[in-house]
């Protein structure tokens, strides 16, 4: 997608929505020269909406800015179990959905993009504390309580708050490309996200700053791409024999080591194609895979696309 065309993105915020859901959304697509995207905040109406943990929140914009959006954001809020958002909220999403709006739910705003009918069937995920209170109150939904977020294409959810930010960084990739999302990634100082594409899986293949053994084996790694990397290699890196380092890194990570590399080699040579010149047989070099050839049949696997077709929609004009 060119990065030409500005994006609209609203943010609705319902009664007792969480400070840290609202703001997310709203710091990483603010508008800026690097960010072709306009943010406008809105509620069921314009005025003061009572937040939860202590703030409120002033919104310039009512429903019509659903109208007016690309990108529609509902983040968490407090008590999302014991009733739905107001009737015209909920007919406002789905008339949004209808024109070809992306709906994303951080954490608890799930709950009010189920109240629309729009996850029925689909899957979904929310804060773990409430993927129960969700699957119960709205059984139709396929509750997935073991990933950090789902794109279901139109329709998006995420896990607790901080997974909000692993959603939006999945958006900003798809919008503009690895480059821009790891860019927004260094301003927030967050991890960039490296799925190698798969909406489905969960994005962990950039170590996370707490709790994982193998982190630092990791972003060891991601700084050797271009070395051959094998099983035996990342298991003394991580002074562990290979068995245990397989098993505990699938448990990380949910992949096997050598998926995660590749998944890794894929996003550098993504970034390459996005921001470079370089020809596809000097990217397989620089990212350890060799030939052409073999990096074009990586990508197709994994992207299913090929390399010169990623690099055109990233070049071409709107």
């Amino acid at each position: 997608m060119s990065a030409s065309r500005l994006r609209r993105v609203a943010v609705l915020v319902l009664e007792g929505a969480k400070p840290l859901d609202v703001g997310i959304p709203a710091q990483v697509f603010t508008t800026r020269a690097s960010m072709p995207y306009e943010v406008r905040l809105c509620g069921a109406a314009p005025g003061l909406v009572s937040g939860g943990d202590g703030l409120s929140y002033h919104v310039a914009h009512g429903l019509e800015a659903l109208a007016w959006a690309d990108l529609v954001f509902i983040p968490g809020y407090r008590f999302p179990d014991r009733e739905d958002p107001p009737r015209a909220v909920v007919e406002a999403l789905v008339a949004a959905h209808g024109r070809g709006t992306r709906l994303a739910a951080i954490s608890t705003g799930a709950f009010a993009l189920a109240a629309t009918g729009l996850l029925d069937g689909r899957r979904a995920t929310t804060h773990w504390h409430y993927t129960r209170a969700l699957a119960a109150k709205h059984p139709l939904v396929r509750v997935d309580e073991n990933v950090l977020f789902v794109d279901e294409g139109r329709v998006l959810t995420s896990a607790g708050a901080a997974s909000g930010i692993d959603l939006c960084l999945h958006i900003l990739r798809g919008d503009l490309g690895v480059a821009a999302s790891n860019h927004a990634a260094r301003r927030l100082v967050a991890a960039p996200y490296r799925s190698g594409g798969q909406a489905q899986y969960v994005p962990r293949s950039v170590p996370e700053p707490l709790g994982e053994r193998f982190a630092a084996t990791r972003e060891w790694v991601l700084h050797r791409l271009d070395e051959p990397l094998t099983l035996d290699v990342l298991a003394s890196q991580a002074a562990v024999s290979p068995r245990t380092f397989s098993r505990r890194f699938v448990e990380e990570t949910g992949y096997t080591p050598m998926q995660w590399v590749m998944r890794a080699r894929i996003d550098m040579a993504r970034e390459l194609l996005e921001r470079s010149e370089r020809s596809v047989e000097q990217i397989a070099t620089d990212v350890g895979l060799g030939t052409g050839a073999n990096l074009r049949m990586h990508f197709q696997r994994i992207l299913g696309t090929t390399p010169s077709e990623y690099r055109r929609t990233f070049t071409r004009g709107e």
